[in-house]
């Protein structure tokens, strides 16, 4: 298998070339997606389902069958519900564990003291009562004390996101927002995780698995082994990439698309994304993680430019800096995708473009 191969069936297995039918599907079909730019988060999602407008993928999060909190790593997600509860169970005492420095420093490490807020919050929300984090915000507990110990009410499976109120999310407590679902022995549980991760982000490495999960390399390598012949894979530039049995359908044309930093197709995979094209506009300097509101131009499975987006009253302004070399057919679908988001935020696009 070629890396063109490999990056054309990623985006096929996680639904940009070949689309969900719902925003449900596409959740559970890639089981955590990342999205502490929920915004952009939720356009990650319309991208792969052929939505237009946010509040196609709002009401997924509204009606509780999609909810965003912190799973698998220390920053959030959105799950579907029935996945909620056993990757919370099987993944949240590693993440807690990681964060122990820092709590120590916020003064969350006595576990009385986080029992005493987690019940105050608990009767807070008690009764649907869903609040943003603002509303639960106290004289004594603000700031990124707060975030912690609400992080850590979410890792607890306490509290996740509740409905939408003016594009902010609220918190719900689990147990009242959330069907009760069947517990998952570990080794259950971890193949799960293990199969489901290399359908929806195939081909992918072990490394990359143990880096988006958190999970040992033992036990990944483990579960490996025991699915079998439901995994496939191929050496693919020295390393062994995975994917899921029989979806090696590749879909149609890789076309250009505004991928967002922390969209799943970029995030999932350091050291194998999309190659550079020589005369990008920013040479060899990486797109950061720490970038909100923007990511990289993909065309034809080649990173080719920068986009950044900014909200202001009824306008969305797109700002693009593109590599010389991309053609005039590229950069229509670039503008095309710039009206596609400005669109389903509800505003009128702004475009600019830096050269």
């Amino acid at each position: 298998m070629q890396l063109d191969a490999v990056l054309a069936q990623r985006l096929a297995t996680q639904g940009l070339t070949r689309p969900y039918d719902t925003v449900e599907d596409a959740v559970r079909s890639l089981l955590c997606v990342q999205s502490q730019d929920a915004p952009l988060a939720r356009w990650s999602l319309a991208m792969r389902t052929g939505r237009t407008h946010d509040d196609d993928v709002s009401a997924a999060v509204d009606s509780g069958r999609v909810v965003r909190t912190h799973v698998l790593r220390p920053t959030w997600h959105y799950v579907h519900a029935a996945d909620l509860r056993w990757l919370l169970a099987l993944t949240s005492p590693k993440v807690v564990s990681a964060l122990a420095a820092r709590h120590r420093q916020l003064g969350l490490d006595d576990a009385a003291v986080v029992g005493r807020e987690h019940r105050w919050l608990a009767d807070t929300l008690r009764g649907g009562r869903h609040l943003t984090r603002r509303q639960l915000t106290r004289d004594d507990l603000r700031g990124e004390r707060l975030g912690h110990l609400v992080m850590l009410a979410e890792l607890d499976g306490l509290v996740c996101s509740g409905p939408l109120v003016g594009g902010q999310h609220t918190y719900a407590l689990v147990d009242e927002w959330i069907p009760a679902t069947p517990d998952k022995e570990r080794d259950e549980a971890v193949r799960e995780l293990v199969l489901r991760f290399f359908a929806g982000h195939g081909p992918a490495s072990v490394a990359h698995l143990v880096r988006w999960t958190t999970l040992t390399k033992r036990e990944v390598t483990a579960a490996v082994a025991d699915l079998g012949e439901a995994l496939e894979s191929a050496e693919v530039e020295s390393q062994t990439l995975v994917w899921a049995a029989g979806t090696r359908d590749v879909g149609v044309s890789a076309g250009t698309r505004l991928v967002p930093v922390f969209d799943e197709a970029h995030l999932t995979y350091p050291g194998s994304t999309f190659p550079r094209v020589p005369d990008h506009p920013w040479g060899d300097r990486a797109h950061a993680f720490s970038e909100a509101g923007g990511g990289l131009v993909v065309s034809d499975l080649r990173d080719v430019g920068w986009w950044k987006r900014r909200e202001d009253g009824r306008t969305t302004r797109v700002t693009v800096g593109l590599a010389p070399s991309l053609g005039a057919a590229a950069r229509r679908q670039v503008e095309e995708q710039a009206a596609a988001l400005a669109a389903y935020t509800g505003r009128t696009l702004e475009l600019v473009l830096q050269t």
